[in-house]
């Protein structure tokens, strides 16, 4: 598929969700605040570099795009949870690896939590549903605020809470009113908020007869609150400054050598996607091309090597240890594989601790706590590789 045959789509640009088809096997699955937007990024030059190689291949291979419309973006993060699970789109799983997906999920207690747990930690026998996989974990823990203000529940957190307090501070009543909000969240992640709608005013209308204008009152709110869901911190990570930033997606990758005088350099990468740690993904390098204590020259090395990987799928973001010196080493190596990735850099102070970092602001901005994440990351892992190099060679 090309962009000539998507203008003849009339995507709309309205959220929703979109699939990549090959004749009628799904591909790919995928969100939007504007579907057309959305999919036109697919077809930019700078593909492969924003979304690397299997998205690329899914393009080549589709040959044509169907779409679903939403009432919101939040519904359209529900919808496509819903539909991956439904097709396994073979690219979706292709991106991330399932363990690492998200899942809401309602537990068989009487009076339910309502959980989102990871996929390498999920029990299925624990729990009465689950909803899922989610991939973009920040987008949901977005969403469960959102939802949580419509339907108040329970979830580990409130243990820590005094009951009574946690009552009034969520507007909750008794039993049956709880387990009431339990039962129309499970038809929102159904994808069922028609059949909310018409029990709400049902529901809405019995308390106006019996002359209970104040819980009809507070009913007839939820119901605007359904109509008219405020997912703007959803939209947030599909503006336009943003994309053009290059993280439509995120996965960002930090780098960092070690090494005690220049004896036993070591370098690593280790991995943060959707503001989580992806462990599986961290990579050990040992350094050939040095033997003196020079970290650029390390770092050179290292990048090199990880970028020939090109199976290992490419960074939205890089994050190098250091300040000029490596961002610039950091822009030689890429601009030699002709990979167009921003970098940015954390600067430390004199122990070790994050000062500042270099590079776009804009990028930093939205992802500073994932930067962070990834470059302490790094430099642990890189000491722990060191120390383990170093105790073998004093072992030898």
């Amino acid at each position: 598929m090309n962009s000539q045959q998507l203008k003849k789509t009339g995507l709309p640009g309205k959220p929703g969700v979109y699939f990549f088809k090959m004749g009628s096997k799904v591909l790919y699955i995928g969100k939007a605040t504007s579907l057309r937007d959305r999919v036109k990024s697919y077809f930019s030059k700078d593909i492969i570099n924003t979304r690397g190689p299997a998205i690329l291949d899914m393009t080549v291979k589709a040959d044509g795009v169907d779409w679903q419309e939403t009432d919101s973006v939040l519904e359209a993060l529900i919808l496509e949870a819903n539909l991956i699970k439904k097709y396994k789109p073979k690219y979706n799983t292709k991106e991330k690896d399932n363990k690492s997906f998200n899942y809401v999920c309602i537990t068989k207690d009487k009076l339910p939590k309502v959980l989102v747990i990871r996929g390498r930690n999920l029990d299925k026998k624990e729990y009465i549903k689950i909803y899922g996989p989610f991939p973009n974990g920040q987008q949901l823990k977005e969403s469960m605020k959102i939802i949580r203000r419509i339907f108040p529940y329970f979830d580990n957190d409130s243990n820590k809470k005094n009951n009574r307090e946690f009552y009034i501070q969520l507007g909750l009543v008794p039993l049956g009113e709880y387990k009431n909000n339990i039962k129309n969240l499970k038809l929102f992640f159904e994808g069922k908020k028609k059949s909310i709608i018409i029990n709400l005013k049902r529901e809405m209308t019995s308390f106006a007869k019996k002359k209970e204008f104040e819980k009809a009152g507070e009913v007839k709110k939820r119901i605007f609150a359904l109509n008219h869901i405020n997912d703007v911190a959803l939209i947030k990570g599909d503006l336009p400054e943003v994309r053009n930033s290059k993280l439509e997606s995120n996965r960002i990758e930090a780098y960092d050598v070690a090494h005690m005088g220049g004896k036993n350099m070591v370098g690593v990468m280790t991995v943060v996607e959707e503001g989580e740690v992806s462990k599986n993904e961290y990579r050990k390098f040992i350094i050939r091309t040095q033997d003196d204590a020079n970290d650029t020259g390390a770092l050179e090395e290292i990048l090199s090597r990880r970028l020939r990987h090109t199976e290992w799928g490419l960074p939205n973001l890089i994050v190098v240890d250091g300040s000029t010196a490596q961002v610039n080493v950091a822009k030689r190596v890429l601009n030699r594989y002709q990979f167009d990735i921003p970098i940015v850099g954390v600067v430390k102070d004199e122990h070790h601790k994050p000062k500042a970092i270099m590079g776009d602001e804009k990028i930093i901005k939205v992802y500073k706590r994932d930067i962070l994440l990834a470059n302490n990351e790094a430099h642990r892992f890189a000491i722990t590789f060191h120390k383990q190099k170093r105790n073998k060679s004093f072992l030898k």
